[in-house]
């Protein structure tokens, strides 16, 4: 299930960025202010998921945290897009990291980086 809506946002995502108007929609108008907007708003839901979670380790309600997760995402899908790259890349170095200890691959980011 969770590929199936990937693949369709990643659709609506690249359709919007290629043919709407920025006027009628949010994901077109962020392509048209470029980047350094996009950056922003990753930025922005990144920290209201962080404040999220601490309220939700507080209060025992995810219900906010599954929601700013859910827009950190969404801008983190509009970013990929816009880079040319989509879903299925960070699915891909995903499924490249099974049964490689978490140790070891951030280890190997250190030197490749």
């Amino acid at each position: 299930m969770s590929n199936d809506i990937l693949k369709q946002l990643t659709n609506i995502l690249e359709a919007r960025k290629q043919i709407a108007d920025a006027e009628s929609s949010y994901v077109a108008s962020l392509h048209k202010k470029g980047l350094n907007k996009i950056l922003e708003k990753v930025g922005e839901e990144c920290t209201e998921t962080i404040l999220a979670a601490k309220d939700a380790q507080t209060s025992g309600d995810n219900t906010d945290l599954i929601y700013e997760t859910a827009d950190l995402w969404f801008h983190s899908l509009v970013m990929l897009s816009h880079m040319g790259e989509n879903a299925d890349a960070v699915l891909n170095e995903l499924a490249r990291r099974f049964n490689i200890s978490g140790h070891d691959e951030k280890a190997s980011r250190s030197s490749n980086h």
